[in-house]
């Protein structure tokens, strides 16, 4: 059985164009995969700005 000899650039150049069109094809995915990441970073703000918030009752809310 032989080798591949690839140079650390055209390996490089490879896994560069693999990923892009993974990226591509799989638009929808990444995309949705983005959102989810965004509304977790926006959750945990959410969560760490009401922990420095004074309590309040339940009654008081409604």
């Amino acid at each position: 059985m032989t080798g591949i000899n690839l140079d650390e650039n055209k390996l490089k150049d490879i896994f560069k164009t693999a990923i892009l069109e993974l990226l591509q094809e799989q638009k929808e995915v990444f995309s949705d995969l983005f959102i989810e990441i965004l509304e977790d970073i926006a959750l945990e703000k959410a969560i760490k700005e009401g922990e420095k918030t004074e309590t309040v009752s339940r009654e008081t809310i409604f």
